[in-house]
């Protein structure tokens, strides 16, 4: 086999024991690959953050839901939030605790407040009509709110999710509002918690926003625990040498704020973050195969089947994944060249990588998406009734084993009455 271009994967012994042309043939393409060790190593680097002994780190398993993957979090001591009735249920399945899973909801029905409060998970509620509904609901219960601090951040408009122009969160000059409704369903506020947005890559918007959600819990004398949210970022240019997230001067910075706000609150409550993105997008290589080459109007088309429906990052936030290229035969890469990589999606937009310039690639050429772990199956779909993708993880020791199956074409008539 010919590593084309792969010094990302190289260097990281990526595929362990196999190479990504055999994993091709084996399982088929379009096929996510998972490296259980750097999985692990990232949940170590988070769980690490803060020197504080009560800070825990919430994995959030909309970036990544594969059962397989979250029982290896969940095996790592993390615990793990929730957005809705099914990851509940699917954390659950996973083996985390009831107590150890945190439901932040958004707009939600009774229906969806029932079941969260069934299950016995912590929930948070992110207004003030939710609040009201949740009371209603559940009297007497513990509940956390979600603060918008006025601040956000993020590598899209579509994921800053603090700040003016954000659905998310309750904004502090309704605080009275809150308080009258803990009193009058004679709720607890257990916890309170925010999220800034997804994908920074510098920490000061964090610890501005940090200072914030402090300053408001001084109000409340009987908090559990602090939820500061997630977002923090990984290099997805890698081929360019991307600087990474300082997490030591970030990690530095929140636990001199942390064990003194700690001190001055008098009780030695929970803190803690909810990444989702840092801890699984660096884990998993998507692999495609190229089925076309051709040029257009003066530009090279490299056909894959890597529709939109298996990636959904790059056309719906102009999102940048860096590729490499493996090849079955021995035959040499003589040139480069700007080429756009497609799919096989009926729409002009389905493109995985814009105009990059790279070695000569060829039909049959395997092509790796790079840092696809995050939002890349979880917002996969069946559109145009394209099949989703099989899951495979690169154990500790090299192997490799099926961790999820690919669609059949049975399973898009599962739901059907007929």
């Amino acid at each position: 086999m010919n590593y084309v271009y792969s010094a990302v994967s190289s260097d990281l012994n990526f595929f362990g024991n196999t190479n990504p042309v055999d994993l091709a043939e084996k399982y088929g393409t379009p096929l996510y690959v998972y490296n259980e060790n750097i999985l692990r190593d990232k949940c170590r680097e988070l769980k690490n953050l803060v020197d504080y002994k009560n800070f825990f780190v919430n994995f959030s398993p909309k970036a990544n839901s594969n059962l397989e993957l979250l029982k290896i979090v969940r095996e790592e001591g993390l615990w793990a939030d929730a957005m809705s009735p099914g990851e509940i249920f699917v954390n659950l399945k996973a083996g985390f605790q009831p107590g150890h899973i945190f439901y932040i909801s958004n707009n939600v029905s009774d229906e969806e407040f029932k079941y969260a409060i069934s299950a016995g998970v912590k929930i948070s509620v992110d207004s003030v009509s939710q609040l009201e509904r949740f009371g209603r609901l559940n009297p007497g219960g513990k509940v956390a709110i979600r603060l918008n601090p006025g601040v956000g951040a993020g590598h899209h408009k579509k994921v800053v999710t603090g700040g003016k122009k954000t659905k998310f969160g309750i904004e502090i000059k309704y605080l009275d509002e809150v308080k009258t409704l803990l009193k009058k369903y004679n709720l607890k506020l257990s916890g309170i918690n925010q999220h800034i947005g997804s994908l920074f890559m510098d920490g000061d918007s964090y610890i501005e926003s940090v200072d914030s959600i402090l300053t408001v819990a001084k109000q409340f004398d009987e908090l559990e625990f602090i939820d500061l949210g997630g977002g923090f970022g990984i290099p997805y240019h890698k081929q360019e040498n991307e600087p990474r997230l300082d997490l030591k001067s970030l990690g530095s910075k929140l636990t001199k704020i942390l064990n003194t706000w700690i001190k001055d609150y008098g009780k030695e409550i929970i803190v803690k973050i909810e990444p989702g993105r840092y801890i699984v997008a660096e884990s998993s290589i998507l692999l495609g195969t190229v089925n076309a080459v051709k040029m257009n109007y003066d530009l090279k088309y490299i056909g894959t089947d890597l529709g939109f429906n298996v990636l959904v990052r790059p056309v719906m936030y102009d999102s940048h994944h860096d590729v490499e290229i493996y090849r079955k035969s021995d035959k040499p890469s003589t040139k480069s060249e700007q080429v756009r990589i497609v799919g096989n999606i009926c729409e002009t937009g389905d493109i995985i990588a814009k105009d990059r310039l790279l070695p000569d690639i060829f039909e049959e050429d395997i092509i790796g998406v790079l840092d696809s772990g995050a939002y890349g199956y979880a917002m996969s779909s069946n559109y145009n009734n394209r099949l989703r993708p099989a899951e495979v993880l690169i154990d500790s020791n090299g192997d490799h084993r099926l961790i999820r199956r690919r669609d059949t074409l049975e399973d898009l008539l599962r739901n059907y009455e007929y």
